[in-house]
């Protein structure tokens, strides 16, 4: 199963989307993984001495707002409690990696009026694109069929 939170639709930047928990970079942390592990504590709860970080996917490029995402790839133990952050998240996900990897397809969407043609992974009524599907696809790639 892979991770993820709902955004809540209030916010301004990428309302409702399906995304990874991460954020910004703070003064003073060790490094990016230290910022993933914070990021992830803040938004649902995750303690970071409960991940096991296992390695790094490639810094991912966000289009719409020009960041660049750098995705670490941790395990947990099943079963977690979750507290989301009120102010970002709407709902915690767990989509196993068989059912996303079952939703992949290119699909046209409509975004700010712009049709686009991209990659997609649907899994029940929860759509997943742009950077977040973009670093699922990189993690399918290191995988292979493991999964």
């Amino acid at each position: 199963h892979a991770v993820f939170t709902k955004r809540r639709e209030d916010l301004r930047r990428h309302p409702g989307e399906i995304s990874f928990p991460g954020g910004r970079y703070e003064e003073g942390e060790a490094d990016l993984r230290a910022t993933a592990l914070r990021e992830a504590e803040e938004e649902i709860g995750l303690a970071r001495d409960t991940v096991e970080v296992i390695g790094a996917l490639r810094p991912t490029p966000t289009l719409a707002t020009n960041f660049a995402v750098y995705p670490f790839v941790g395990v947990i133990e099943p079963g977690q409690e979750w507290t989301l952050s009120a102010r970002e998240v709407a709902q915690v996900l767990e989509l196993s990696l068989s059912a996303l990897r079952a939703g992949y397809g290119r699909r046209r969407l409509v975004r700010r009026g712009i049709p686009i043609r991209t990659d997609t992974y649907l899994v029940g009524e929860h759509l997943i694109w742009g950077a977040t599907a973009r670093i699922l696809g990189d993690l399918f790639d290191r995988i292979g069929e493991l999964v």
